[in-house]
């Protein structure tokens, strides 16, 4: 597998819609896209070697719901949609704030939107999100404590938790693998839900960033509700059934 992939608009098109239906047949993606059973199949095969739907006899459909996509993958994965969102989110950013922001290909988008704002103080556990911003010199960055994976430099362990608990921030700003319809927020990583779980305790104000895939995309661990988000930041609008959750919730939506 390459460590820098690059989807052709057919197949984002076809993740799209995998990720919408849950199942889709070869026979019913080679209509839909004008292609051979063959060409699907080897779309097919490159997508769920990046693990971002699963291989079934006959068709494609949702990815496991213990292991995310590769970080690889990830980064290049509706990358506009993410830039959009990280560009809409800064505008929401006064200078001068306290900020905690967590790991997510997302949140590095908003972290490099927020080059040039003067008098952030930022606490990470992303060393991707730190090497982003401490090229500002109008801004501080500290990184939390603990232990690194090498897979995505995320920084995780009960001395991180520890370490964020110290601060209490204007904004949290977190990713999020999955929304349930009902607006249950899931992650895959239980070391990394506790981390954001302890982001959100310690912010006065949280911010969501997740583009459109992860609505109706199902997770391992559960982090919390939506109800806890103070505004969400997307690239599409939020599916039709989802809107009245949110409306209960209370939770802002701005769509990039």
């Amino acid at each position: 597998m390459s460590t820098s992939p690059h989807l052709n608009q057919r197949q984002q098109d076809l993740l799209d819609w995998v990720l919408r239906e849950g199942f889709v047949s070869v026979e019913a993606l080679a209509s839909r896209f004008g292609v051979t059973h063959q060409t699907i199949r080897r779309d097919i095969n490159q997508l769920a070697d990046l693990r971002l739907i699963r291989r079934y006899h006959g068709g494609a459909g949702m990815p496991s719901s213990v292991e995310n996509a590769a970080y690889a993958a990830r980064q290049v994965l509706f990358h506009e949609g993410k830039q959009r969102i990280g560009t809409l989110v800064a505008q929401h950013i006064p200078d001068n704030a306290s900020l905690l922001i967590n790991l997510g290909t997302t949140t590095e988008e908003v972290a490099k939107a927020l080059g040039h704002h003067r008098g952030l103080s930022v606490i990470t556990n992303n060393l991707n999100v730190a090497a982003a911003m401490c090229g500002n010199t109008e801004c501080e960055v500290i990184i939390a404590g603990g232990v690194v994976r090498a897979r995505d430099r995320g920084v995780t362990g009960e001395a991180t938790i520890d370490f964020i608990r110290q601060f209490k921030v204007d904004f949290g700003i977190i990713g999020i693998s999955g929304i349930e319809a009902d607006g249950t927020l899931r992650d895959f990583d239980y070391r990394e839900v506790r981390v954001a779980e302890a982001i959100i305790a310690q912010s006065r104000r949280v911010y969501l960033v997740a583009d459109h895939s992860k609505f109706g995309r199902h997770a391992l661990v559960r982090l919390g509700h939506i109800a806890q988000v103070s505004a969400l930041f997307t690239d599409q609008p939020i599916p039709e059934g989802m809107a009245a959750v949110f409306r209960e919730a209370g939770t802002e939506v701005h769509v990039a």
